[in-house]
């Protein structure tokens, strides 16, 4: 049985995030994530327990920036508590948490990074936001295709997702010593890029199945 959440629903939680987004997730790949559950939910704990581990490099990197202390702190709690509740639910669908490859996604955004700072912040904050961005986008999309508890599960993620993407994009506005669009605007379209052509692995964050 299927989640009684609408795509409708779903897409009324997103608020602002399809027009932050350069486009949406393919259906193919919606199509090929439900054949590929395993590996959606190992990559899905593992996407988590990595925004965990970049919230908490950005805390021990700036630990002269005060709110962003406050945010990344909460953050990295919220995605191990996310991390754990995957786990849990693959430990009852018999799936083992094996280590997986990294798809070509964050380390694609990652090279977009500039070295010098504040620039450096701003860049890893405006990736930052467009992966916790994407991600919320995703879970919507997913949700009216999955079981009950599966679907009700990515839909109570949207809110901390929704709002991590904007923690993210408020702090690169703080911090920054010019206009950010500029840099949103690149990180967009390399983003979407990433998203809406062929890609040979799958994963959470994965471009159309190749």
């Amino acid at each position: 049985m299927t989640t009684t959440l609408s795509a409708a629903d779903c897409q009324a939680m997103l608020e602002d995030i399809p027009d932050f987004l350069g486009n949406t997730t393919p259906q193919a790949w919606i199509n090929h994530a439900l054949t590929q559950m395993p590996v959606l939910l190992i990559d899905h704990a593992q996407c988590e327990k990595k925004a965990a581990s970049t919230a908490m490099s950005m805390m021990y990197k700036y630990v002269d920036r005060r709110d962003l202390l406050a945010k990344m702190s909460k953050l990295a709690r919220e995605e191990l508590v996310h991390f754990d509740q995957v786990l849990k639910l693959m430990d009852k669908r018999g799936v083992e948490y094996t280590h997986l490859s990294a798809g070509r996604y964050a380390g694609a955004l990652h090279d977009m990074v500039r070295k010098p700072e504040p620039q450096r912040l701003v860049d890893r904050l405006i990736l930052g936001a467009f992966v916790e961005a994407r991600s919320c986008e995703r879970f919507a999309a997913l949700v009216p295709y999955l079981d009950e508890e599966l679907g009700r599960f990515y839909a109570s993620l949207l809110k901390s997702e929704a709002r991590h993407y904007r923690h993210y994009l408020g702090l690169a506005r703080q911090y920054a010593l010019e206009d950010i669009e500029p840099r949103v605007e690149a990180f967009r379209e390399r983003e979407a890029e990433l998203i809406a052509t062929p890609d040979t692995v799958f994963r959470f964050h994965s471009g159309v199945p190749a």
